[in-house]
Parts: C-alpha cells; sequence; structure tokens
C-alpha cells in the first residue's frame, strides 16, 4: 500500500464497515501523544476499578469489538524481577479479582518461567518472550518450542520490536519462528509496529503490512495467533498512541486480514495494543471498537495495576 498521503484514506471492512484514517494521525503522532500516568498507588487502581466495574444490572453483551474473539490481556515482563520480587507478583495476581470473559497471559523471563509456573493460579496461562526457530541441538543461549512446552508454557511472544531493532531479527525468520512454535502447538503473540520516522515519513500501514505479510507467507493457521500492535516509539517511553491512532491502525490490519487472508480469520483473530498501557489509559482505549485486548510492558509488573488493565474488559460492556 502506498504511504498515506491524502487527508483521509477510506477503507471498507468487515461486515461493511467503512473508516475515514487521518493521514495526520499517522504522520504527526507527536501532537497527540498522551504521557502516561505517574500515579500508581493500591488506591488509584482500586478506584478506577470500581469505576470500570458493570452496575448491578445485567450485561448485555460485548458491544465494542469488531472482532469476535475473547479479549485478551498479556503482561510482558521482559528482562525484570528476582526471585523474591516474582513471587511478589505471583501473590498479588493470585489474589487479584479478574473479569472472566477475558484470556490472561503472563511472560516472566525464561530463568523464572518454572517457578511462575508452579505457583501461578490456572486462571492465568504462562508465555514465554522468545523462541528458537526450529528443533533444539547446539545452538548456544536459545531455548527451543519443545523445552517451553516440556516446563508449561501456552504461549510465546515474537517477533517484538526488542528482537527486531535491537537484536536484528528480520522479518522472515520471525515469520518462520512463528510458523515452527505452532506447528509444535505452542500458541503465538505475533508482534508488529513502526518506528517513529516510519510513523512520521507516513509509512505506519507499509511496515505493519510487510510484517504481517510475513507471519502471513508461513504459518499454516491464524487459530493460535494472537496480533499485538506495538508502536515502538510509544513502548517504554512514556508515551502512548491516541485511541483512536490506535483504533487507525487496527481497523486497517483487520482489513488487511480480510483482503490477503479471510474474512474469517479478520473477524476471529484478535489484535491487541502495547505500548505504555497502564491503569489509567486502558479504559479508553479498551472502548475503540478494534481493539481486543492488550500486551502490557511495565504496568505488569505491578500487580493491582494489571488487574486493572485485565478488568478494563468492562469498558466493552451495556447494561441491559
Amino acid at each position: 500500500m502506498a504511504a498515506v498521503s491524502t487527508s483521509f484514506v477510506s477503507s471498507q471492512l468487515s461486515g461493511g464497515r467503512s473508516v475515514a484514517v487521518r493521514s495526520s494521525s499517522l504522520k504527526k503522532p507527536l501532537l497527540n501523544l498522551q504521557p502516561s500516568s505517574s500515579h500508581s498507588s493500591s488506591l488509584l487502581f482500586d478506584r478506577i476499578a470500581r469505576n470500570l466495574q458493570v452496575s448491578g444490572q445485567g450485561c448485555r453483551g460485548v458491544v465494542a469489538m469488531a472482532g469476535s474473539g475473547k479479549f485478551f490481556v498479556g503482561g510482558n515482563w521482559k528482562c525484570n524481577g528476582t526471585k523474591e520480587s516474582i513471587s511478589k507478583l505471583v501473590s498479588d495476581l493470585n489474589n487479584a479479582e479478574l473479569e472472566q470473559d477475558v484470556d490472561v497471559v503472563v511472560a516472566p523471563p525464561f530463568v523464572y518461567i518454572d517457578q511462575v509456573k508452579t505457583s501461578l493460579t490456572d486462571r492465568i496461562e504462562v508465555s514465554a518472550q522468545n523462541s528458537w526457530v526450529g528443533k533444539g541441538g547446539a545452538f548456544t543461549g536459545e531455548i527451543s518450542v519443545e523445552q517451553l512446552k516440556d516446563i508449561g508454557c501456552k504461549w510465546v511472544i515474537l517477533g517484538h520490536s526488542e528482537r527486531r531493532h535491537v537484536i536484528g531479527e528480520d522479518d522472515q525468520f520471525i515469520g518462520k519462528k512463528a510458523a515452527y512454535a505452532l506447528s509444535e502447538n505452542l500458541k503465538v503473540i505475533a508482534c508488529i509496529g513502526e518506528k517513529l520516522e516510519e510513523r512520521e515519513a507516513g509509512k505506519t500501514f507499509d511496515v505493519c503490512f510487510q510484517q504481517m505479510k510475513a507471519f502471513a507467507d508461513n504459518i499454516p493457521s491464524w487459530d493460535d495467533v494472537v496480533i499485538a500492535y506495538e508502536p515502538v516509539w510509544a513502548i517504554g517511553t512514556g508515551k502512548v498512541a491516541t485511541p483512536q491512532q490506535a483504533q487507525d491502525v487496527h481497523m486497517a490490519v483487520r482489513d488487511w486480514l480480510k483482503k490477503n487472508v479471510s474474512a474469517e480469520v479478520a473477524s476471529k483473530t484478535r489484535i491487541i495494543y502495547g505500548g505504555s498501557v497502564n491503569g489509567s489509559n486502558c479504559a479508553e482505549l479498551a472502548k475503540q471498537e478494534d481493539i481486543d485486548g492488550f500486551l502490557v510492558g511495565g504496568a505488569s509488573l505491578k500487580g493491582p495495576e494489571f488487574a486493572v488493565i485485565v478488568n478494563s474488559v468492562t469498558s466493552k460492556k451495556v447494561v441491559a
């Protein structure tokens, strides 16, 4: 797709929906970036959690989801934690009251996966942060899919921007890793996203679609794939895409799936947002029709705040 250069881009999406995407929202993110909140006390998150609750009347259902998949929230702990701090975090998660209609996954560092798996409630599944492209063997420093399955992992995060832009993994290599993981029945959180200079050059869609194509060219089925859109400029920076900026890209990615894979896959595949998501901004983001959940970084290291993000699914519901 050519770089966005007109005032609006119209795209016909699943179910006859149409959208006008402002090119300015793709080219000039810094005009609308929202700084993440520094408030992190348990009292604040308890208050937010109460505000997210639906009143005592019956819930009519999820009305703000373009896709048909269940809301999904993943916590990427990255290279953080000690045995002591992770024990505290697991305890907080075990004691949290989480909405039932959400799939919840956490991704500890490799060395703590077994500790987390043996102590964390079954309500929350465990993911790895990376895996090797094929069967294990003489690959120093790598972790195989088979080893991850052996210790109880259900998911793996692949294509995260830190793997792409710090470690140097390219699109095709990531696509092949995803294909191998799926072939061994390990589910995949497939990450895509543009850098700041790419967004400012109007190449947001080009970059995301190219990354999507690498996954599509390699994987046999989308049944066990969740797509995570994470604009690189918003990861760990304290800046977050506005709800409309995130919605524009999510809608375009769903349309790409419809046109290049199938309408069924476009509807069923969950597209989640990551990039400085926290307990203060999650509710507004969750209200967007094509945002099916979140991949959370720093805020996932705080049990009470992560619970607020999980429970933001209530923002998608209406009272009967």
